[in-house]
């Protein structure tokens, strides 16, 4: 594995805004994408690929990498960009992103873009496959680490409450459940669509050590993510605190911009307070 370079909590924070840019400009330029959630994820993605992950993106197949499952797969557009500049591949391909012919599609797909372990986007189905991947860790004696990215209305689908189940079981410490919890989904709020809360207790029900921690802070998220597993022979599950389109006044705690493409001015005043808080 190679030497990771360690971005304290204040240039993951510049990081963060830099992959929001970056992926609202694909999100135009391709004419598909969810903004919200990528906004809600920078933080959790820039701390994953910069200070947590055992990987090596010059050997992407290594066999004890890491594994990172992106199971919000809709939010390819800040994944790719978390990818790309964690060097898996050129940055100057996320230009091609959902342009015909281009392995950058809507939703990742494992076997064409290095760095994706799972095809995703029918929610639901990262998580029981994160589970899979820790029990084989397991049982080849191995020391690599599984870590799962959720998001909060994707855990209305009941296969991840089974791949819970499993997971405490099998007493797979190797696991940790990352929830993006910024409280929106597709149609509206969360809690008046379905409600998740007591979720820090519906997780410890179902057998896991959880931490609550502020998402977009990245301190408090090297913290917890530093910190896994919380107890010997439990999964852990970190629920980030988020907000939908988190760092553009006009986006933040809006369903609108769940799946949503800017128009031009849009576009223009989004990346001007990105700019500016960049530079504070």
């Amino acid at each position: 594995m190679i030497e990771k370079a360690k971005p304290d909590a204040a240039a993951l924070r510049r990081l963060a805004n830099e992959l929001r840019m970056r992926s609202l400009r694909m999100v135009y330029d391709g004419g598909v994408g969810h903004p919200g959630g990528d906004f809600s994820s920078a933080e959790i993605l820039v701390t994953l690929y910069s200070r947590i992950l055992r990987i090596d993106p010059t050997e992407p197949a290594g066999p004890e990498r890491d594994r990172f499952i992106m199971s919000k797969g809709h939010c390819s557009c800040a994944f790719y960009t978390a990818l790309a500049r964690a060097g898996f591949f050129p940055e100057e391909e996320l230009s091609e992103y959902a342009q015909a012919g281009s392995r950058l599609s809507g939703h990742p797909a494992r076997g064409k873009v290095p760095g994706v372990e799972t095809s995703t986007g029918p929610l639901g189905h990262g998580l029981p496959v994160a589970v899979g991947s820790a029990l084989a860790a397991r049982l080849d004696r191995s020391d690599r680490r599984v870590f799962v990215l959720t998001g909060d209305g994707e855990l209305q689908e009941g296969s991840n409450w089974e791949a819970l189940m499993a997971a405490a079981n099998y007493e797979l410490d190797n696991l940790t459940v990352i929830v993006d919890r910024n409280a929106i989904q597709l149609t509206g709020h969360t809690e008046r669509i379905m409600r998740l809360e007591p979720l820090a207790g519906k997780f410890r029900s179902f057998g896991l050590a959880v931490r609550t921690v502020d998402g977009h802070d990245p301190g408090a998220l090297l913290g917890a993510l530093e910190a896994v597993p919380f107890e010997a022979g439990r999964p852990s599950c970190v629920i980030a605190n988020t907000h939908k389109g988190q760092g553009v006044s006009f986006i933040r705690d809006k369903a609108s911009w769940h799946h949503h493409v800017p128009a031009d001015e849009e576009l223009e005043a989004a990346l001007g307070e990105l700019r500016e808080a960049r530079c504070e």
